[in-house]
């Protein structure tokens, strides 16, 4: 028995391993020293890679870029706002404004009326039209000279691309516009926009709205005194009993807007600052007009006027400077082509004119006059020293 055990246990070490062994040798263990240079080796690494980032925001390297700048860094150098800066007229009349925001930023307005500079006063001079300025030869001679004493806007439809040469004074001067219908309230909506603009400009005292088809009168030095001297402003407002006038009153405008109250007028007005402001402010009384003077009440004619003369009465004169010819009856005044355009065809304009200026009685009624065609540009600029002293 004891041989079999022995033979048994040599035949154990003569023949195979067992698998026991084989897998002991297989799986040999990492030695200790090994492993913890690997776990300092790690350590090592992370702390570097930490103190790589953290030094990154202070330590600036040339021709690096940092990914996130210091705190302690000045910001972008800008040119400090002053009193002058704020004065600046807009340098472009392109913006993004809605209406809503247009009003709202042109009716802003100081409480202390004292201006704080010498403040050279301009007469803001506004186009309202569908397209070209046929006339616009003709202003040009009127406004030579006169850099710093005027302005212009013009509203003309989206649609429309100007052509002036960049030496023109109506160069860039096309402000945001919408199309504006006649006899509708967006006729109206065109006017304030106009006004609204051009009060951004602090200089602008006066405003005058004019269409493609109007003419300066009088040269400019002329205009520009009559304006300034005035102590009032001058929108066409008169009571007419008649269908065009009270005929077109809505009962429903009542108790706001009374058929006393109601007034009729031209639309092509000339307003100092603080009514400007006035008409460009109003959300009482245009709901109340867009919704009851439809077509045949033709709101431009009756919407500032009546508005005006309930809210400022003492502040207008009641006729408008801008002269036209209704002799002819129907729905739009008189049109003056090239034959008109003789001496004694202005004779006639001039003479006989008669209201008051400032409280006292004068011939010199009006500044600026239509509705003339474009065959008139040509004798208009030909004899403009003769008619208008310019």
């Amino acid at each position: 028995m004891m041989q079999a055990r022995m033979g048994s246990f040599g035949s154990l070490n003569g023949g195979e391993d067992p698998p026991v062994r084989l897998i002991s040798q297989h799986y040999r263990p990492v030695p200790q020293r090994c492993l913890q240079f690997l776990l300092l080796f790690m350590g090592v690494s992370i702390v570097f890679s930490f103190l790589s980032i953290h030094a990154s925001w202070y330590i600036r390297l040339p021709g690096v870029i940092p990914v996130v700048h210091p705190r302690i860094e000045p910001p972008c150098v800008q040119e400090p706002m002053d009193f002058k800066t704020w004065m600046r007229p807009p340098t472009t009349l392109s913006h993004e404004m809605k209406d809503s925001e247009l009003f709202w930023r042109a009716s802003f307005v100081p409480k202390i009326k004292k201006y704080p500079m010498k403040r050279k006063a301009k007469i803001a001079f506004m186009f309202l039209t569908r397209g070209p300025l046929p006339m616009a030869p003709l202003w040009e001679k009127f406004f030579k000279g006169n850099g710093k004493l005027y302005s212009i806007y013009i509203h003309s439809f989206p649609s429309y691309q100007p052509e002036f040469r960049p030496s023109s004074v109506f160069y860039n001067r096309q402000i945001p516009s919408q199309v504006a219908e006649w006899g509708m309230m967006s006729m109206c909506d065109a006017e304030r926009r106009l006004l609204a603009n051009a009060l951004l400009d602090i200089s602008n005292e006066w405003f005058v709205l004019l269409s493609e088809a109007c003419i300066p009168l009088r040269n400019f030095s002329i205009v520009y005194q009559y304006l300034a001297r005035s102590r009032l402003s001058f929108i066409g407002s008169f009571d007419d009993p008649g269908p065009s006038g009270r005929g077109r009153y809505h009962e429903m405008m009542a108790p706001l807007v009374n058929i006393t109250n109601w007034r009729k007028g031209s639309q092509w007005f000339e307003l100092n600052r603080k009514l400007a402001v006035e008409v460009v402010q109003d959300n009482t009384y245009h709901p109340i007009f867009e919704q009851f003077c439809k077509p045949d009440c033709y709101v431009d004619e009756h919407y500032f006027p009546t508005m005006l003369s309930i809210e400022f009465p003492s502040l207008l004169a009641n006729r408008s400077l801008t002269w036209v010819d209704w002799s002819r009856g129907g729905a739009h005044p008189a049109s003056f082509g090239k034959d008109d355009i003789t001496v004694e065809f202005f004779e006639e304009l001039y003479e006989g004119a008669e209201c008051t200026y400032n409280g006292k009685p004068t011939s010199l009624c009006f500044l600026f006059a239509r509705k003339f065609a474009p065959s008139a540009l040509a004798p208009l600029l030909n004899h403009s020293a003769k008619f208008f002293g310019f």
